[in-house]
Parts: structure tokens; C-alpha cells; sequence
């Protein structure tokens, strides 16, 4: 079940995504404590996410095996794909920020969310050439439903216009970046950690001057217990689960990918229930099953494909 160019087995993929939507979804409640902390905006949180993750996956370095000078990727290419990429990620954070503010958390996020693998499975098609089969098809949808359920349900909602085309702006962001990610795992070279650093450096720069403009430094009467929060924000939801996304991502159907990262409203929800003492009601228990098993069902498909892909790659020749 490995993928032909990169080596990675699809199941180690499916299990880095797996784990990088359930650190996702650690983020907004550390992001809720960080807040409660001081008076840290949004775009200032994203930005300092994206530089502390960059210095920590730098810092991380020396550490990681030595890459063979046969494998390495062009220097012109590496810079193309962490501009690219880097741009997706700033677009993807940005909007969804702006969407939030404009027309609110709830739907914001199923508008992101809920677009994000449409426009995913669409692109797959036309520029991937990957089907997703009408069992692929109805995980999606039942995928969809269980997030409308899970976010909108039992919740009093005002849709505007601007920040539902913010929100489907985000979504675009994301989607292009899962695409461009499969796209050149593909072609294979792409290294998920530098992949992420170079997104880190070019987002960094794209949201300084939005954070300025915001408030850079925040006023706080708790400093330590907001450096650890940041800390622990820029490490797990930032430099482990987007090393994890862009090294699955790679090796994944994108469509598969798109599902499978619904997993961080989900963590979030859990994590609100736990963490911040939010209450477990009857929508957030049924949205959280729905995805859950529409999730399980396309992982199981994702590598049931990958294990005939590779039966018929060894499969001798007839005479």
C-alpha cells in the first residue's frame, strides 16, 4: 500500500491526517484560552503560529535524517511550491477569520468546511484524473451532513452575504493548497517538512502586516501562561499537524484528504466538552458519529484502492 513515488504507504498517510485533524482541532481551544489571557486578535494568533512553528520546525532540523542529494528537490521548484503554497495557507487562515467576523463562527465554518471537499473532489476530477465512486460520493455527503449537524445544530445563526463569499474564498485557499500538495506528491520530491516550513515563511510575511495593524504584542497580566499556550499552538496544530497534513496529503486521494481533515471540528467539539466546559448536546453527538463513520468508511475504501493498485503493479504480465 505505498504510494509509487514518495515510498510512504497509504495507511501511514491515512494515520498522519488522522492525527493532524485531531491536533487541528486542539487549536481553537487553546486559541479560547489564549484569548481569556490577554487581548491577542486573531490575525496577531495566526501570524505568531505560523512564525514560532517556522522557528521550531528550523530549530527541529539537525534532527531529521539527511536527505540523499539524488532525491533533493530543485531549488527552483521548492521555492515555487512554498510561495504557492505559503499563499494558499495565508488566503485559506485570512478568510475564514474575516468570514468568522463577519457572519460568525458557526456559518463560517460550514460554509469553509463544507465547500472545501466539493471543490476538492471537483478538482481532483478534472486535473488528477481521481474518481471517487458512488461509495466515495455518499461518504462526502454524509460527511457534509454530519458537519451542518454537528456545527449549526441547536445554534441561532445570522448568514450575510460578504462573509459567506469570505468563507467560500477560505475554502478555495484550502483547496487549492490540498490539490497542489497531491499534485506534486505525485510527481514526487516534495518533503513534508520543508513543504511546511516554506508555507510558515511566506504566510509569516503575508499576515505581519495585518497583525500590526491589529496589535502585534498583547497586554496580558498572565505572560507565562500565554507563551506556554502559544508555544504549545505554534508545536502541535501548527509545526507537527501540518507536517503530517502535507506528508499524507501527498500520498492520499485529495478528496480522501478533505474528509478526513473534517476530523478537526469534531476534536474541537470534544476538546470544548472537556477542556472548556461546554455541554455535549444531542446535535453534537450525531453530527460527531455521522462524521466519524463517513470518515472510517473512506479510509477503508483509500486502502482497499491502494491494495489493488498495488496487486495490479505486481501482477506478471499474461504469457
Amino acid at each position: 500500500m505505498s504510494n509509487a513515488v514518495s515510498g510512504l504507504p497509504v495507511g501511514r498517510g491515512l494515520l498522519c491526517l488522522i492525527v493532524a485533524g485531531v491536533a487541528w482541532g486542539t487549536a481553537g481551544a487553546a486559541a479560547s484560552l489564549v484569548y481569556r489571557a490577554g487581548d491577542m486578535g486573531p490575525v496577531a494568533l495566526s501570524f505568531w503560529r505560523c512564525a514560532m512553528g517556522l522557528v521550531l520546525l528550523l530549530a527541529a532540523r539537525p534532527l531529521r535524517p539527511r536527505v540523499r542529494p539524488s532525491a533533493a528537490e530543485p531549488a527552483g521548484r521548492k521555492a515555487l511550491r512554498a510561495g504557492v503554497t505559503g499563499i494558499g495557507l495565508a488566503v485559506f487562515q485570512t478568510a475564514y477569520f474575516a468570514a468568522v467576523q463577519s457572519t460568525g463562527l458557526a456559518v463560517a465554518t460550514v460554509v469553509t468546511l463544507g465547500a472545501g471537499p466539493v471543490l476538492i473532489a471537483l478538482g481532483a476530477r478534472l486535473a488528477l484524473g481521481e474518481r471517487l465512486g458512488p461509495g466515495g460520493v455518499a461518504a462526502v455527503g454524509g460527511a457534509l451532513a454530519g458537519l451542518a449537524v454537528l456545527v449549526l445544530g441547536g445554534t441561532s445563526t445570522t448568514v450575510r452575504l460578504p462573509g459567506v463569499l469570505l468563507a467560500l474564498l477560505s475554502a478555495v485557499g484550502y483547496s487549492v493548497m490540498t490539490l497542489l500538495t497531491r499534485w506534486w506528491g505525485r510527481d514526487g520530491g516534495a518533503d513534508a517538512a520543508s513543504t511546511s516550513a516554506g508555507a510558515f515563511a511566506v504566510t509569516s510575511l503575508c499576515l505581519l502586516p495585518l497583525a500590526l495593524a491589529e496589535g502585534l504584542v498583547p497586554h496580558t497580566g498572565e505572560p507565562v501562561r500565554l507563551l506556554c499556550l502559544l508555544v504549545y499552538i505554534a508545536a502541535v496544530p501548527t509545526a507537527l499537524a501540518y507536517g503530517l497534513y502535507f506528508a499524507g496529503a501527498a500520498v492520499v486521494r485529495s478528496a480522501t484528504v478533505s474528509v478526513i481533515m473534517l476530523l478537526e471540528p469534531v476534536s474541537a467539539a470534544v476538546f470544548a466538552v472537556l477542556l472548556l466546559g461546554e455541554h455535549l448536546t444531542a446535535a453534537t453527538l450525531a453530527g460527531t458519529l455521522l462524521m466519524l463513520g463517513s470518515v472510517a468508511g473512506l479510509a477503508v475504501a483509500e486502502t482497499r484502492a491502494a491494495r489493488g493498485s498495488r496487486e495490479a503493479r505486481t501482477r506478471p504480465a499474461p504469457a
